[in-house]
């Protein structure tokens, strides 16, 4: 007799880095890259003397808002899955 490989009561592990506590510590830390990058925006605009140099903030500005949004995608995509499992689906 084969064992069945998709066993409904079988759990799925989450490693510890992509933890529900993991994510908000990586959207908090993005949170202040971005108002770092906002900063650094700001003063690069300020004097023209480093006009030629504010994509660096801002490239890492957009870093900054792929990973926040990532997170939080995967965040509501757990939350979400976990609720749809809940009511009998």
């Amino acid at each position: 007799m084969r064992l069945d490989p998709q066993p409904l009561f079988r759990r799925v592990i989450t490693p510890w880095y992509d933890g529900p506590v993991a994510c908000w510590v990586v959207i908090v830390m993005m949170a202040g890259v971005l108002l770092f990058s906002i900063a650094g925006i700001v003063v690069a605009r300020r004097n023209p003397d480093f006009h030629g140099h504010t994509w660096v903030p801002a490239l890492l500005l957009l870093a900054g808002l792929f990973v926040l949004l990532s997170t939080v995608v995967r965040l509501l995509r757990r939350r979400l899955g976990r609720r749809v499992r809940s009511n009998g689906e």
